[in-house]
């Protein structure tokens, strides 16, 4: 009976049960399909929807990009000074070209009616309206430049002109004209009309100080006269002071600080002072050079790296030399004394020499430049002091004829009183000095060095005395002079030295030297110095030894003394100081 049933089952249910499976399979693997088509529907939306939008950026870009060009294209059509305006690429010696640049300095009345090319910083712009105002700076020299809407300047000429910062360097060609107007306020008393204008290099907009500030007259209290370290107080004092003033006010009375312009020397030194200070300082090496060579010197070159200690003194500044004990030269004065030995009779040398002197004064420097001269005698030291006073007004009336323009521009910001020399120098003994303080009623011990305030007292009795800012003082008390320097005959307490003074203030130390080597050894050690570091020095004199003396000028000394420019720090480029080593 139950085999019966299961036939009946597998016969007539399970075929039954077996469509039903495949039916429901079936179903379900339609509705699999059916839901895959709507996922890869919406998948195909998407990507269809995507790439409807690419398109439709691709054709706003390219539409932007045709209407930049119409603009540009209409901008041209507009702009007839394309090309005559613009940044210049990177000079890298691309080329050389046959164009001849004019130095504003040369560009006078001869030149009117003629464009030239000339390549300067822009020192003060103005665009107003249609109208735009340069003032081009090539050194101290200026010129004003003007472009005007029309032929030679567009609209967008002028605002690219307008957007250039002051102290960016250019190239204009430019047609000189004759103005209407004097020019009161450039150097150069023609008119450039502007064909064409490139920059070079541009500078950066924010400037530490503007040249014009800089350039403004300095008066003690502003340029740092008193110590270096009471100049920040100064600073804050004059800031304090702005603040309560009105912006009109401040303007008129900005003034650059000294330890500002230090700190960004490189802009300090564009304005027409600093220019023109340099160029005569130039000037005074070369009327320094000319006198001495014709007069059968030689220029020397010695070490400023020394073995011991320098001239066996203190204020040096020591280092290792390899494994050897060194420092900085103080002077080349052992050196300059051992070429007259070697039979080169007359020398000089201008180079740097270093003093650690722990000084902050408005007249002292740790490293300044040294002309330094030596020279056989014959019979007296006063062939010496003959030959260096002529040398003197040699330069100082090289100065008056050879640089006239630098002396007015210097006169702008340091004004000072023209410098008076006597011809023949003013020759005064030590204790001629000291008699004139004490009738002045200046206590001084005629056996002890002048202090820096006795000097300058010195200085004005002198000028009221005599009518001269230079002079010569000798005979010195032997305690205020160096080892090698020779005693008087007739009195041994005083010595045959001698200090140069212009304004009351020391610019050339000198003696005649010891050239006997026992007397050498005897002064060495009166003076506590250590005799071996000295003996090739010393040895120098053993072999027949010409009597002979020289004498030492400080560079900077005589620029800021002659132009009296209250800080020896005007006339140095890069100073150094106690306090400063950058930059």
């Amino acid at each position: 009976m139950i085999i019966r049933q299961l036939k009946l089952f597998n016969t007539f249910i399970r075929p039954i049960q077996f469509r039903f499976i495949f039916q429901q399979k079936n179903k379900f693997f339609q509705m699999s399909v059916q839901q895959d088509q709507v996922e890869k529907s919406k998948k195909q939306q998407q990507r269809e929807k995507k790439e409807a939008e690419k398109a439709q950026k691709k054709l706003e870009h390219q539409q932007g990009q045709q209407q930049q060009q119409q603009q540009q294209q209409q901008v041209q059509e507009e702009d007839n000074c394309v090309g005559k305006y613009g940044d210049l690429q990177m000079i890298q010696s691309q080329e050389r070209t046959n164009r001849k640049w004019i130095k504003v300095g040369d560009v006078d009345q001869t030149m009117v009616g003629q464009v030239i090319l000339v390549r300067a910083r822009i020192h003060n712009s103005r665009v107003k309206g249609k109208l735009a105002f340069l003032v081009l700076r090539d050194n101290y020299n200026t010129i004003q430049v003007v472009a005007e809407k029309g032929e030679f300047a567009s609209t967008l000429m002028l605002k690219y002109i307008s957007g250039i910062p002051l102290e960016s360097v250019v190239d204009i060609e430019a047609l000189v004209k004759q103005p209407h107007k004097e020019i009161l306020s450039c150097t150069q008393k023609v008119e450039l009309e502007v064909r064409t204008i490139k920059v070079v290099s541009r500078s950066q907009p924010m400037l530490p100080f503007q040249i014009e500030d800089a350039s403004r007259r300095i008066t003690d209290f502003e340029d740092g006269v008193q110590d270096i370290k009471q100049e920040e107080v100064q600073q804050k004092q004059e800031i304090q002071q702005k603040q309560d003033k009105n912006e009109k006010q401040e303007k008129q009375q900005i003034q650059v600080m000294l330890k500002t312009r230090l700190d960004n020397r490189v802009i300090d030194l564009r304005t027409p002072a600093k220019q023109a200070i340099f160029r005569v300082q130039s000037g005074i090496g070369l009327l320094f050079r000319e006198f001495l060579v014709e007069n059968g010197f030689i220029e020397i070159h010695t070490p400023k790296l020394i073995g011991g200690t320098s001239e066996g003194g203190t204020n040096v500044f020591k280092l290792k030399y390899f494994n050897q004990d060194a420092c900085l030269a103080q002077s080349p004065q052992l050196y300059k004394q051992m070429c007259l030995m070697a039979d080169y009779d007359r020398v000089f040398e201008v180079a740097p020499v270093f003093r650690a002197e722990n000084s902050n004064t408005h007249r002292h420097q740790c490293e300044f430049i040294s002309m330094d001269i030596e020279m056989v005698i014959k019979e007296h030291f006063t062939e010496l002091l003959d030959l260096m006073g002529d040398l003197c007004i040699y330069m100082f009336k090289g100065i008056e004829k050879r640089y006239q323009k630098e002396i007015e521009i210097i006169s702008q910001q340091f004004p000072f009183e023209p410098f008076k020399i006597p011809e023949p120098v003013l020759k005064l003994t030590f204790e001629e000095g000291v008699k004139m303080l004490h009738e002045a009623g200046v206590n001084q011990d005629p056996n002890d060095d002048l202090d820096t305030t006795n000097e300058k007292t010195l200085g004005k009795l002198v000028r009221e005395k005599y009518g001269t800012d230079f002079y010569i003082l000798h005979r010195y008390p032997k305690k205020a002079r160096p080892f090698y320097t020779m005693p008087c005959h007739d009195d041994p307490n005083y010595t045959l030295s001698y200090d140069f003074f212009m304004r009351g203030e020391e610019i050339v130390s000198g003696a005649q030297r010891v050239h006997d080597p026992e007397l050498l050894i005897k002064q060495i050690k009166e003076k506590g110095i250590a005799v071996e570091p000295l003996m090739d020095y010393i040895n120098s004199f053993r072999y027949g030894a010409y009597p002979h003396g020289g004498c030492a000028f400080g560079l900077e000394r005589v620029a800021f003394l002659y132009f009296n420019l209250k800080n020896i720090r005007n006339a140095c480029m890069f100073p150094r100081d106690p306090v400063r080593l950058f930059p």
